[in-house]
């Protein structure tokens, strides 16, 4: 919707063709019984990319959307008992919660790292976020400066570069659970992820009054003031490249819609390996990213001092991540809860709408989870809120209703490959600089989106549609 929006501004004549019935992808939405859920992104990280869009395709964001800050951002529960309140406004008063919550000195451990992931956020912003991917060239850019390669480290994970910092075992299990924002594995991430928590503390986390859906509603609302015809519910079944190009592509009842450009916004995977089935233009495998479990709750009353997310850490967080590694449900999930104070998501004042996530393999039958198992899933839904209770968040008295979405249900609405979040994974010293190009191999095919570069969420999705808009140009 980004990349029509833009391209519409600049003007070329644009139409969309959505899978689904309603626009969004995996920003999505769900209402029942006057409860509403986002059912994706549940917070705003780095803005300027959204303000650029508006501004670029007419009038700014805060015209048509209320734009708020979080403060604080996230409540953490670890473990031992401890907990913390991460404010927003800045590195120094996280510094400062931290000290208070954690103990003193554990604030000045952070900011240590965090100056470090300052300095990658400075060499990596512009060359590997902002500009188009190409290939091993772009690692080779950044090799001709020793300090630039010394100052990113591509050969550490995050994990790896954050104990350099970090003594304290909760400040490592805060760090580890960044990588999860791109479905990896901490101890394999590359250390160039440090700038996740940077961007979420420096330049704030924020929250859209009504639910973050109304973004895509106004990103699909701009697309239509520039003349973009978006038509829901018209799978594109392949893209026509008879010629060597692309030449536009055929929906579903057979109808073949020709164009100059095409831009994609199909899970990488998906796109290459069924809509472009020619062998020689699938990217290499690549481990697809985490996905998740997730549980939509509808719940009596108030929780006193409720904050907009909470996150309530197990007892062996690497347990987790070994079991996403063998492609299992997580005996011991984290799990986090988004329940924005906006009247806007519940029926009334004495009711609250939770959406609850715990990271989960991808939908996988054949040699790891099947998620239509209704066994599984019924079990699974139960062992959340079970975790929930013990760790202090007991709702299983207050629920009026629950649905329950499964990875198998993220790849159904959405087309990701067994509902992986991320397209794949950043495990590996190099994958988060080589993920599946914005130009293809294909003249006049583009890719945008989070299974593309420069990765996924909002933010990074918001960039891609930049880099592509500056790659096609004006009409």
């Amino acid at each position: 919707m980004s990349v029509a929006a833009r391209l519409a501004a600049l003007g070329h004549r644009v139409e969309v063709f959505e899978q689904s019935e309603e626009i969004g992808g995996k920003l999505g939405w769900f209402s029942r019984d006057g409860f509403s859920f986002d059912t994706g992104p549940s917070l705003l990280t780095l803005p300027a990319v959204q303000r650029d869009l508006f501004l670029k395709t007419g009038d700014p964001i805060e015209s048509v959307l209320d734009v708020v800050a979080l403060d604080p951002v996230a409540h953490y529960r670890f473990a031992d008992g401890t907990e913390v309140d991460l404010p927003g406004g800045g590195l120094p008063r996280v510094a400062r919660a931290l000290d208070e919550a954690l103990g003193a000195g554990t604030g000045a451990q952070w900011t240590a790292f965090q100056r470090r992931a300052a300095a990658i956020w400075d060499v990596a912003r512009e060359p590997f976020l902002e500009s188009p991917l190409d290939g091993p060239r772009t690692l080779l850019r950044l090799a001709r400066s020793a300090s630039d390669v010394a100052t990113v480290a591509p050969w550490s994970s995050l994990r790896g570069l954050g104990r350099r910092y970090l003594d304290d075992p909760r400040l490592r299990t805060l760090l580890d659970r960044y990588a999860t924002y791109s479905g990896s594995h901490p101890a394999k991430a590359p250390a160039a992820l440090a700038t996740v928590p940077f961007v979420e503390q420096a330049f704030g986390a924020w929250y859209v009054r009504g639910g973050l859906h109304r973004l895509a509603e106004a990103v699909a609302d701009r697309a239509g003031e520039h003349g973009v015809r978006i038509r829901t519910g018209t799978p594109v079944t392949a893209v026509l490249a008879e010629h060597g190009r692309a030449e536009g592509v055929r929906l579903a009842d057979g109808t073949e819609v020709r164009a100059d450009v095409v831009v994609s916004a199909v899970d990488a995977a998906r796109l290459y390996g069924d809509l472009l089935p020619r062998p020689r233009l699938r990217p290499r495998p690549s481990r697809r990213s985490t996905s998740g479990f997730v549980l939509l709750l509808a719940l009596d009353g108030r929780t006193p001092g409720l904050r907009h997310h909470t996150v309530l850490f197990p007892d062996d967080y690497d347990a987790e991540f070994a079991d996403l590694a063998a492609g299992r449900p997580v005996a011991d999930p984290t799990v986090y809860v988004s329940a924005p104070d906006d009247p806007a998501l519940r029926p009334d004042e004495d009711s609250e709408a939770w959406f609850v996530l715990v990271n989960a393999p991808v939908h996988d039958p054949r040699r790891g989870t099947d998620w239509r198992s209704p066994d599984l899933v019924e079990r699974h839904a139960r062992t959340v809120l079970d975790t929930m209770a013990a760790r202090g968040l007991d709702v299983r008295d207050r629920l009026r209703w629950s649905e329950v979405r499964t990875p198998a249900d993220l790849e159904e609405r959405t087309g990701s490959d067994g509902g992986a979040i991320y397209g794949s994974s950043s495990d590996g010293a190099r994958s988060a600089f080589l993920r599946p190009a914005n130009r293809s191999p294909v003249p006049g095919l583009f890719l945008v989106g989070g299974s593309a570069h420069p990765g996924g969420g909002l933010p990074l999705v918001g960039l891609s549609a930049r880099i592509v808009t500056d790659l096609i140009g004006p009409a």
